[in-house]
């Protein structure tokens, strides 16, 4: 990952991510949250991320690239996504088509993602969490990219 890359990210990670995991946690808005095991450090992480519904899943654009940490750590090892009030278990992650990626976002979302030059997109299979204590995410787990 390039430095000024890297950089933003860190901005991003300690301005946005606060905010955007707060929203995330009414169901509410555009955010969703992934907790998910660092590889190297065995702590449990939560990071906003912007996720829409489709029928096998959850689809996700890769705005950052596959190389940010949750993604990596949901690839190898499962996770929890928080996705409108709700619970789910990853049970895998796969590559999907740029078409099939900007038809889940709709009409207008798709239209600003072809605008950004968008096309890395994953289906993010999910089952949903069996534990009504898993409903809501803590405060407590520190953010990550």
């Amino acid at each position: 990952m390039g430095r000024f890359k890297k950089s933003f990210l860190e901005v991003l990670h300690r301005t946005l991510n606060p905010v955007a995991l707060r929203i995330a946690r009414t169901g509410r808005g555009p955010f969703s949250i992934v907790r998910h095991v660092g590889r190297k450090t065995g702590r449990t992480y939560e990071t906003p991320v912007i996720l829409t519904d489709a029928p096998e899943g959850l689809v996700s654009e890769l705005t950052y690239g596959d190389q940010v940490y949750w993604y990596r750590n949901i690839v190898r090892a499962g996770g929890e996504i928080f996705h409108r009030g709700r619970t789910y278990r990853v049970i895998s992650v796969e590559p999907l088509s740029t078409e099939a990626g900007l038809r889940a976002y709709g009409r207008a979302r798709s239209a600003v993602l072809r605008m950004l030059r968008r096309h890395e997109f994953r289906l993010i299979r999910v089952e949903p969490w069996p534990d009504a204590a898993h409903v809501r995410p803590g405060p407590h787990a520190p953010t990550r990219r």
